[in-house]
């Protein structure tokens, strides 16, 4: 049966909005809102405007033609995130019909000015800067809701130093650890992906390259409006007067003044086939996403039924079991985790783009992209609501600790027995014990100590000592105080990559 859709209509009966019903985690995040097709379509506007505006302060456009820009792209409700959709198949990209329909506008307000909308630029110049645009926006959130989780850690951290318990490798009790230590090596991790996500983020750059990356075409409007110094373009010579025909270069000068129209860093090249800003920014959150999965999954297993050690203040109930108090949270940080990386192989592979401007590779990046950083978004935002409410049991640790009767300190005695009786034998003498305790009367904590009195090395107060495991945590306390030393590196200026109807102070070209 055809189709009774209009062209460039979408259908009056399909709803394709994503409300985030399958991706919960990043649901009424500020995330959602910074990286939705509305605020994807004000970054693009944004993208506009500034390159209208720097070509302006650059003398590569009348400022009257800068200003009609910005107010024809200051309504974003003229522009429909739907149309723009489906119109954008014919070309594919969404810049396209953006143009159109920006040029359209200006032209309502100012004529002469619809000649500068978009001029000079291609496609992807404003798609990526548009990107770059979003990224940085919904990056501020994230570093924030980072920070929330690095200061409840803290508070954990501090609150806890001393907290026993077992400490558990390859899922056995091993050594006693402490909760503060646990907690501390968490916000460590937190801290690792707030310091990269920073670094990310203040350096990620503007595009503006034009139909190949030359921005030839912005030569041949300075060419022929007369605004060209009479050798740009030109090679510099070997004496280093490069740096000075840099300085006059009609393109050179637009991009740096395109990049401060947009607050994003400006470029050493076009890099629309250079994808390292992507694949920066991609390995950047995939790391934040496991570093977030870290905390979540040790959660996960501290709060089972069985070891109760921790938990969510206030879990998710159950469709069936009216018992159940799921910890939601920490499930979906770990449901995130588990996606992103597969996310930012897509981003790295993108790094394989041929040519000038590349055919698929560019576009494979877009949504991906997006995911990626909702993803995160939502999972830092989870992570601190978790960490702030976060239930933490010690005497239950405490318990859980002596479950193995004094197993989980045969390391130290058999530490403590080498320089009298050999390495190798009091390993042996331990070891033994420590089967023999299986079946004795009162569990393995009685076996232990009988080994160590028949040796007639110890008795007494430091009989006790050697086997209370809350008394070989190590350097756990140290290792927590010089933890929580540690302060973000990176501090985050929340008004970067403003939109560009919020300009800078004008400068003289």
């Amino acid at each position: 049966m055809p189709s009774t859709d209009r062209p460039g209509e979408p259908h009056p009966h399909r709803d394709g909005a994503d409300t985030g019903l399958l991706t919960p985690v990043a649901a009424g995040s500020d995330a959602e809102e910074c990286t939705g097709d509305r605020a994807l379509v004000r970054a693009l506007l944004d993208a506009e405007t500034a390159l209208a505006r720097a070509q302006a302060r650059t003398g590569l456009a009348p400022g009257a033609a800068a200003e009609a820009v910005t107010a024809a792209a200051s309504d974003t409700g003229h522009f429909d995130p739907a149309g723009l959709a489906v119109r954008a198949r014919a070309g594919g990209n969404p810049v396209i019909p953006l143009v159109a329909d920006l040029t359209a506008a200006v032209r309502e307000r100012a004529p002469d000015a619809a000649e500068f909308v978009h001029r000079g630029a291609t496609s992807q110049d404003i798609l990526d800067t548009a990107l770059m645009l979003m990224a940085s926006r919904t990056l501020v959130a994230v570093l924030a809701d980072l920070d929330r989780a690095a200061g409840a850690l803290q508070r954990l951290s501090e609150e806890h130093r001393d907290s026993p318990m077992a400490g558990r490798t390859l899922t056995q009790h091993a050594v006693p650890t402490t909760f503060g230590l646990k907690a501390a090596g968490w916000r460590s991790l937190v801290l690792d992906a707030h310091d990269r996500l920073a670094a990310v983020r203040s350096a990620l750059p503007a595009q503006l390259g034009g139909a190949a990356g030359t921005l030839a075409a912005f030569h041949a409007f300075a060419e022929a409006d007369g605004t060209a110094p009479a050798d740009a373009g030109t090679h510099g010579d070997a004496t280093g007067a490069g740096g000075d025909r840099e300085e006059t270069d009609p393109g050179i000068r637009l991009i740096a003044a395109f990049a401060a129209e947009t607050g994003l860093a400006a470029p050493e090249l076009p890099w629309h086939t250079l994808r390292a800003p992507v694949a920066d920014l991609a390995g950047a959150l995939a790391f934040t996403a496991g570093a977030l999965g870290k905390i979540a999954v040790d959660v996960l297993v501290l709060s089972r039924t069985e070891i109760g050690e921790a938990g969510e203040a206030a879990g998710g109930g159950s469709s069936a079991m009216p018992h159940k108090a799921n910890p939601v949270r920490a499930a979906l940080v770990a449901a995130a985790a588990r996606q992103v990386p597969a996310l930012a192989c897509i981003l790295y592979g993108s790094l394989a783009a041929e040519d000038e401007r590349p055919a698929g590779a560019w576009h494979a990046e877009w949504q991906p992209l997006r995911t990626a950083l909702r993803l995160v978004a939502g999972a830092a935002r989870d992570c601190a609501e978790l960490a702030e409410g976060l239930r933490v049991d010690p005497a239950r640790m405490r318990r859980n600790l002596d479950k193995t009767g004094g197993l989980v300190i045969t390391e130290r005695l058999a530490a403590v027995l080498a320089p009298a009786l050999g390495r190798d034998e009091a390993r042996r003498l331990v070891a033994d014990a420590a089967r023999r305790s299986a079946d004795a009367p009162g569990g393995p904590q009685p076996a232990l100590r009988e080994a160590l009195v028949a040796t007639g090395l110890f008795s007494g107060e430091r009989l006790r000592n050697l086997t209370d495991p809350t008394g070989y945590t190590g350097s756990a306390g140290a290792l927590t105080d010089r933890a929580l030393r540690r302060n973000p590196v990176i501090s985050v200026e929340p008004d970067r990559a403003r939109p560009s109807g919020k300009p800078e102070a004008e400068e003289t070209p």
